[in-house]
């Protein structure tokens, strides 16, 4: 927290406006739900860098049967509700193709991912041809723009995923299994634990939870392009090791990774506020995955 209130001193207070904080909550909290899943991910000692190749496809996939424009690949508008049902299935089924190459091919998570990164922005590009596509439903702001009680809608969605995951690794069987799996797999497998489902679930997770901040976010712009989940990846692995997960799996809590997002948002958003450029954004978190990833290796080394 205190690198929150640093970044707002340092932009002499332009992070702090209250719209620009609100600005940070919608921001965090859609790569949030993608950090959660990531976190998940993380723990069993996997990685997956498709996130934001998967969040990519699922954005332009939506806005590309949902736009009431000549840019609708089947002609006509799909109902809201079936298009939303497309967007997040789709999440889940690429998720589900990282389960099977990594749980059951045994291939490693780093390949797997990577080359499914490629190929669902590949196949984005191809959807949307490189270009932005817009009207759609206005139904669908609510889900991105919305708010409940003055709550945005997002946040309350991330609020509502991260309490699911919180219980589930803390007060579960499931959730034991997923940390035992990452500390040591051989360990979990002579102890009872069912391994090859534990990563099969967790890289499903992901892929469920990357189609829903992919929805959230045609809701919150109300448009799709090639780089409106640019960097996804970068953030979700970011927002986890900031917040104390290990990569070499085992050790975290969900509690850090949230606070690990709201921290990569204020990052963003104060890079932007600074008027930074890509370049700099992108040595910045570099730096700060690394930073994360030393501190984290010293502390096993000492214990």
């Amino acid at each position: 927290m205190a690198l929150i209130f640093g970044i707002g001193g340092f932009t002499r207070g332009g992070t702090l406006t209250l719209d620009n904080a609100r600005n940070v909550m919608l921001q965090s909290s859609i790569r949030g739900i993608a950090s959660i899943g990531q976190a998940m991910v993380i723990l069993t000692a996997g990685i997956d860098v498709s996130v934001g190749g998967n969040a990519l496809f699922c954005t332009t996939i939506g806005a590309a049967l949902l736009t009431s424009s000549d840019l609708n690949i089947i002609g006509h508008p799909l109902p809201l509700g079936l298009g939303i049902l497309i967007v997040i299935v789709s999440g889940l089924g690429w998720g589900a193709v990282n389960s099977v190459l990594v749980s059951r091919v045994g291939i490693p998570a780093l390949i797997s991912t990577l080359g499914l990164w490629q190929i669902t922005t590949g196949a984005a590009f191809e959807i949307i041809e490189g270009r932005t596509i817009g009207k759609l439903p206005e139904a669908l702001a609510w889900w991105g723009q919305g708010t409940v009680a003055g709550v945005p809608v997002p946040v309350i969605i991330f609020v509502t995923v991260a309490v699911v995951a919180y219980y589930v690794l803390n007060y579960t069987t499931y959730g034991r299994s997923i940390y035992a799996t990452g500390g040591n797999p051989a360990s979990a497998w002579l102890s009872g634990i069912n391994v090859k489902r534990v990563l099969f679930s967790v890289f499903l997770i992901a892929g469920f939870l990357a189609g829903l901040a992919a929805f959230i976010q045609l809701g919150r712009v109300m448009s799709a392009n090639m780089k409106g989940m640019m960097g996804l990846e970068i953030d979700s692995i970011a927002a986890a090791a900031i917040g104390g997960v290990s990569l070499m799996g085992g050790r975290g809590n969900l509690i850090g990774v949230i606070i690990g997002s709201l921290i990569i948002g204020t990052i963003n958003n104060g890079l932007s506020v600074l008027k930074a450029g890509a370049a700099t954004v992108r040595i910045a978190k570099g730096a700060i995955i690394i930073a994360a990833v030393a501190v984290d290796y010293v502390r096993r080394r000492r214990s």
